[in-house]
């Protein structure tokens, strides 16, 4: 089936549909493309953003390693960052966060110091895909990997959490669990992770006034994203998917909002994956990051053949997002 593949090319496509809708009204959208969104890529190569960069970063910086653990990865991925900052494509209007705490990385400071420690920008989990699609982790390990790739930025907790949520998406749809049950799964997970920190992994990350313990840090992380989960499920049993998903689930452009509204765009039609890209770029939030997630979902589940052939020489990176899925399929 090749989950790994379709995942990582699911995720290159929505970002690449969702990148000229981004920043545009709903109905502006609707003008150009109609109410499914896009549905075609753009260009050659069809250009993608930040998002698959950085997911491409996290990725090789993975193979590199190898055996992940925090201190063989850390100054790997912390390079790998630094060298998509520092990269003349670099111009695809990164987010904010992302270059500050890089920025702060570039000196060599402890990661823990400069993570943007109130941050759960949606960059935290656009790019963790990865962390879903390497076989083989043990439970402890996937969960510490998604976790910390988004701490080196985004130090809230929510973004550490709604990045464990996405890659655990990832990994259960490209192992076989049926879309209609994910998001139970998802939410059970809410529930047993609650109140545990990887403190091999994020260390002294916990510590901030009026926080007493690294579990009621933690636990805010996946309380917030538990309510968003409970959108999506009031969403889809409302049974209207007309207009802008952004209005049922969120705008997206932080990490628990772009989980939900992903899985929003994506569970309305799992045997659809270019109308679910076409959904997730039609929105009036942060187009790219839900199209790209919604993507990576629809992709794991339905394997590489589910998009267009065409679509595979048409992309930008297609020579690395090949690296990396047959390094995993």
């Amino acid at each position: 089936m090749r989950a790994a593949s379709g995942s990582l090319f699911g995720l290159a496509y929505g970002d690449s549909l969702g990148k000229p809708t981004e920043f545009r009204d709903y109905q502006e959208i609707v003008a150009r493309y109609g109410p499914g969104g896009p549905r075609r890529l753009e260009g050659e190569p069809a250009l993608v953003t930040d998002d698959t960069q950085m997911t491409l970063a996290v990725g090789e910086a993975f193979l590199e390693v190898r055996t992940l653990t925090p201190g063989l990865l850390e100054p790997v991925l912390r390079r790998r960052f630094l060298e998509w900052a520092n990269s003349p494509e670099n111009d695809r209007a990164p987010g904010m966060t992302c270059l500050r705490a890089i920025g702060a990385l570039a000196d060599g400071r402890p990661w823990t110091r400069a993570t943007q420690t109130d941050s759960k920008g949606c960059g935290a989990n656009m790019r963790v895909a990865p962390a879903g699609l390497v076989p083989g982790l043990s439970d402890e390990v996937r969960s510490g990997v998604a976790q910390f790739q988004a701490a080196l930025t985004h130090g809230h907790p929510t973004a550490l959490a709604a990045s464990e949520l996405t890659a655990y998406a990832i990994f259960w749809l490209g192992n076989g669990l049926a879309p209609a049950d994910l998001l139970a799964a998802l939410r059970q997970r809410c529930a047993e992770q609650r109140k545990v920190y990887h403190g091999d992994w994020l260390g002294e990350l916990w510590q901030r006034p009026a926080v007493s313990s690294p579990e009621e840090f933690i636990a805010r992380g996946w309380d917030e994203c538990a309510t968003a989960l409970d959108r999506v499920e009031a969403a889809l049993a409302a049974g209207d998917y007309t207009g802008d998903p952004c209005l049922a689930t969120g705008a997206g452009w932080i990490a628990e909002e772009a989980l939900a509204t992903a899985l929003y765009c994506y569970l309305i039609s799992p045997d659809e994956p270019v109308a679910v890209l076409g959904r997730g770029a039609a929105s009036s939030g942060d187009s790219d990051s839900i199209a790209c997630l919604a993507g990576s979902f629809a992709g794991a589940s339905l394997g590489l053949a589910a998009w267009p052939a065409e679509w595979q020489t048409q992309i930008e990176y297609a020579d690395r997002l090949f690296r990396l899925g047959r390094a995993w399929d």
